[in-house]
C-alpha cells in the first residue's frame, strides 16, 4: 500500500534526482506554527467532510493565518496528480476514480465554515477526457445552491489534453474568478513545469477572458527559481495581452531536497518593485510579497478587485 507521507513513494518519479541543499531561508519569510483555536476548527471540518486542501498537500507557508480565519482552499478530484512538475510538493502517479459526492462535500463545507470566499482547486487529471472541467462545474454548482452568497475563485489546470470545448464547460458554471497560475517564465518550463505549455496557459486564459468577458481572471507565478527580471517583466505583458486582471508573484519554497533548488531569496524591496511595475502595466489588482500565494488574502483581494474595477469604469 502507498503511504503518501513518505517522500519516496510520495514523489517516485524525482527518486533518482540528487539532493539539492534547501538553503536556510531569510527572517522576512519564517511564520510561526498554528496554535489558535480557529485553526483546529477549520481542521476538524476539513477532516469530517474527507476534503483534501492544497494548503496541506503543497505544504502552504500560510496554512496557519488562514485556517485560523476559516479560510481553507479545496483541492477537488483527489490527492494524486498526473504531473510531476519540479516545484510541487503533491504527490504524483496513478490517481483514483473521481469521488462523484466530492461537490456536494465541498458545498457543505463552505456553508459549515461560513465562507465569503472560497477558493477551489485541484490537480491535473490528464487521465480523464475533459480534464476534470464537468466535476469543477459540479462544485460550483453545489456551492452556489449550499452558500449562494460565497463568491467561488476557481483554480484550474491547463486542460492540455483535451477538446477547447471543456473551458466552456468550466466558464458557463459561473466562477467568479478564473484563475490559472503560469507558475514561472517560459523558459524555464522544461526544467520546472515540464507536462506544461506556457503559451497554451496564457491562450487559456486569454480563451476564458473571450468567452465570458465580464468574469475575472487571474494568475501567479513564483520567483527565485533562477529567472531573470526582465523575463518576468515579460510575463506581465503577456499577461496583460490575454486581458488577464489580477497578477500574484510569490517566493519560491523548495518542499524537499529532491526538488527543483532555490536559485535565490527575493528581497521584499525587489518583490515591491514587481507591484509597482505591474500595476503601471494595467492590472486591476496585484499581489507581490515573499509569502504571497495564488489564495492568500484572497477574499479581500476579490473585494479590492471588484472595487477596482468599478473605479476604472467609473
Amino acid at each position: 500500500m502507498r503511504d503518501l507521507k513518505i517522500p519516496g513513494q510520495r514523489h517516485p518519479e524525482k527518486a533518482r534526482r540528487p539532493d539539492t541543499a534547501q538553503p536556510r531561508k531569510p527572517d522576512w519569510i519564517r511564520v510561526k506554527a498554528p496554535t489558535s483555536k480557529g485553526y483546529f476548527e477549520t481542521q476538524r471540518i476539513v477532516r469530517e467532510n474527507k476534503l483534501v486542501t492544497v494548503c496541506e498537500e503543497a505544504g502552504c507557508p500560510n496554512a496557519g493565518e488562514c485556517w485560523a480565519q476559516g479560510h481553507a482552499t479545496m483541492m477537488i478530484m483527489g490527492e494524486i496528480c498526473t504531473r510531476g512538475c519540479t516545484f510541487c510538493n503533491v504527490a504524483t502517479g496513478k490517481p483514483q476514480a473521481l469521488d462523484m459526492f466530492e461537490p456536494g462535500r465541498v458545498a457543505d463545507a463552505v456553508q459549515k465554515l461560513g465562507l465569503n470566499h472560497v477558493v477551489v482547486t485541484s490537480v491535473d487529471r490528464d487521465d480523464l477526457d475533459d480534464g476534470g472541467a464537468e466535476h469543477f462545474a459540479q462544485t460550483i454548482r453545489a456551492i452556489r445552491h449550499r452558500a449562494p452568497g460565497t463568491t467561488i475563485e476557481i483554480l484550474t489546470p491547463d486542460f492540455l489534453h483535451c477538446e477547447d470545448s471543456v473551458l466552456e464547460t468550466v466558464v458557463a458554471a459561473k466562477p467568479d474568478v478564473f484563475n490559472h497560475n503560469l507558475e514561472t517564465v517560459p523558459g524555464l518550463y522544461p526544467a520546472v513545469r515540464p507536462g506544461a505549455r506556457y503559451f497554451h496557459s496564457l491562450r487559456l486564459l486569454q480563451r476564458a477572458k473571450e468567452v465570458d468577458p465580464s468574469m475575472f481572471t487571474k494568475s501567479g507565478i513564483m520567483v527565485g527559481l533562477g529567472e531573470e527580471r526582465q523575463a518576468v517583466h515579460q510575463v506581465m505583458d503577456d499577461m496583460r495581452a490575454a486581458d488577464v486582471d489580477f497578477l500574484t508573484i510569490g517566493q519560491y519554497l523548495q518542499p524537499t531536497p529532491k526538488h527543483h533548488a532555490v536559485a535565490r531569496f527575493v528581497t521584499p524591496e525587489d518583490f515591491a518593485a514587481y507591484e509597482k511595475a505591474a500595476y503601471g502595466k494595467g492590472f486591476l489588482m496585484v499581489s507581490a510579497t515573499p509569502l504571497t500565494r495564488s489564495s492568500y488574502h484572497a477574499g479581500d483581494d476579490f473585494a479590492r478587485l471588484r472595487e477596482a474595477r468599478q473605479a476604472r469604469l467609473a
